[in-house]
């Protein structure tokens, strides 16, 4: 299993192309077939930033995903030309 969280910041005026962005992106990923998890979150005290929790049945599925003309249009095409910082965290579940 891959998992891993990606937290994204934006500027206010962009706050609703983000999120109409987001829910494309979130819908169409929820579908793919490899994606166990995908759930968007607004940080509470801070709503122009973005924390999304992602998990991959595995490291080829979540490249899929990356592949996907979903991720190319909404994330590639929308989040990343508007985001003023972006970081990744990879997780590791306790067993």
């Amino acid at each position: 299993m891959i998992s891993f969280t990606v937290r994204l910041r934006f500027k206010t005026e962009d706050r609703e192309e983000i999120r109409d962005a987001l829910r494309a992106a979130t819908q169409a990923s929820r579908k793919e077939p490899g994606c166990v998890t995908y759930i968007p979150h607004i940080v509470d005290g801070d709503a122009d930033t973005i924390l999304i929790y992602e998990q991959y049945k595995d490291s080829a599925a979540a490249e899929a995903h990356r592949a996907s003309a979903h991720f190319k249009k909404y994330v590639v095409g929308v989040l990343y030309q508007r985001m003023l910082e972006r970081s990744v965290e990879n997780l590791h579940a306790l067993e």
